[in-house]
């Protein structure tokens, strides 16, 4: 049978046991939280980023537009005037 000593070292290694995993499980919750926040932030770093550039690239069409339609708006020597319009 067993005595009475052996039952609460029993006990306290089971206590202890369940003390470990609930520390464990905290940490493990803990890095998924860190890891989610870096992800978050990652993402939120490299969308400015994207959008940054989209906007650089779409400012560099827009001017480049202004000068491809300033070019062919110059005037055009004045050739023959076609008949019967004269």
């Amino acid at each position: 049978m067993a005595t009475s000593k052996e039952d609460q070292a029993r006990a306290e290694a089971q206590f202890h046991k369940t003390l470990k995993k609930q520390q464990e499980a905290k940490q493990a919750v803990s890095q998924y939280e860190a890891d989610a926040r870096a992800v978050a932030e990652k993402t939120a770093r490299l969308r400015a980023l994207r959008l940054a550039k989209e906007a650089a690239e779409a400012k560099e069409a827009a001017e480049k537009k202004l000068v491809v339609k300033k070019k062919p708006g110059a005037k055009k020597a004045a050739g023959p005037l076609p008949e019967g319009n004269v």
